[in-house]
């Protein structure tokens, strides 16, 4: 293999496969970044198993080949350099690397050992914007699960039908669920859970795409695929593609979770009601996170409010009030601050609604102004 490229283009390549390096594995090859010639262009990829992400750059090719080297010794020399063109020589299982006046010479493993990447094969194709697929996985992602007890819940379900494509994850305390258009009508439903670390790094792929993501499901329901066309890397753009393994199992009902009547419904700005829920947040750490919100309807004298306090034993306590416009009785509900926080964070619209019934019944938040989001979280018991 002998080519060169800029050094810029490979340093940002490198670093978009990067996230898919293995860190911890018995396989010592995945610590490695795959680099070959492929359609007159310089092709990267790595996996740990679970992703794989590649990507294409240009480059001048005088002669094809393959190697595996060091994926954070490779990228922690190409980031040094200077910003000029690269030379690379590969000789045997060694990558000879030159740029300007600095040279290195990186011993590498042959590039069959390296684990096989997944290709997209026939079978359906889904297209969706990557600002719509982006918002989709911001706003639910956060909702999975940490823990492994119940692995469906580390992931997301992602269902495609019709013209929508909805995303839901749920962890046992919240559920968020997000339905986003598709760019074209689905050929054929489907239904996969996809790994919540995998949507993480694909939302990373997403950013300053402007171009329509196209996703393939593998026949078998296995694995599935993205590919993300003119993505910037360095002073030009390149093909992209990331695979996933998919979890196996059951997702719950989400649907039937979602009440679907309310006693109470207030109505606040997102911005104010972010600001005090992080404020009782502070004296909430010391009170098992618990925050109170209590909702009061205003009259002719006065507009409504909504009260967000939290109380310690050993700290103290705090309140603080923001406007509100109350439909129905004024009701009290407890949450865990964090949750609160979590959902009112990814929510770009001016104004949220939180519908209530019981202080032990789910609460409801729903953006003001879009039908594609709605968000529930389990209230916490406290003494009033």
């Amino acid at each position: 293999m002998k080519l060169s490229c800029l050094q810029e283009n490979l340093s940002k390549g490198l670093g978009i496969v990067g996230r898919a390096v293995a860190t911890r594995t018995t396989l010592p090859i995945t610590n490695n970044v795959l680099m070959a010639t492929e359609d007159s262009r310089l092709k990267l990829s790595a996996t740990n198993l679970e992703i794989a992400i590649s990507c294409w750059l240009g480059a001048a090719i005088e002669k094809e080949g393959a190697i595996t080297l060091p994926a954070r010794l490779l990228n922690e020399f190409v980031n040094s350099l200077p910003s000029d063109r690269i030379d690379l020589n590969l000789s045997e299982h060694t990558l000879e690397l030159k740029c300007a006046r600095f040279e290195a010479r990186i011993s590498g493993l042959d590039a069959e050992d390296f684990p096989p990447i997944p290709q997209i094969g026939n079978g359906s194709v889904y297209k969706i914007e990557p600002e719509a697929l982006r918002l989709a996985i911001n706003q639910v992602v956060f909702a999975t699960a940490s823990e492994d007890t119940r692995p469906v819940l580390t992931g997301v379900c992602v269902e495609f039908d019709s013209d929508i494509l909805s995303m839901a994850a749920a962890d046992g305390f919240r559920l968020a669920v997000h339905k986003a258009s598709l760019a074209a009508p689905a050929e054929e439903r489907a239904e996969v859970i996809i790994p919540g670390r995998s949507l993480l790094e694909l939302g990373r792929l997403l950013a300053d795409l402007e171009e329509v993501v196209e996703i393939a499901v593998a026949p078998n329901k296995s694995q599935i695929f993205f590919r993300l066309s003119n993505v910037p890397i360095g002073n030009s753009t390149g093909r992209v593609e990331m695979v996933s393994q998919l979890l196996q199992g059951s997702f719950p009902n989400y649907r039937q979770l979602i009440p679907q009547s309310y006693s109470t419904r207030t109505v606040v700005n997102t911005s104010e009601f972010l600001r005090a829920t992080k404020t009782a947040s502070i004296f909430a750490r010391d009170g098992s996170g618990i925050v109170r919100i209590q909702m009061t309807p205003g009259d002719k004298a006065a507009s409504g409010k909504m009260s967000i306090s939290a109380r310690s034993e050993q700290v103290g306590d705090n309140m603080g009030e923001i406007d509100a416009q109350v439909t129905g009785e004024a009701a009290k509900i407890a949450f865990n601050g964090k949750y609160v926080t979590d959902v009112l964070s990814v929510v770009y619209e001016g104004q949220i609604a939180l519908e209530a019934t019981t202080p032990s019944s789910p609460g409801v938040f729903h953006p003001i102004g879009s039908d594609k989001y709605v968000h529930i979280i389990m209230p916490m018991f406290v003494q009033w």
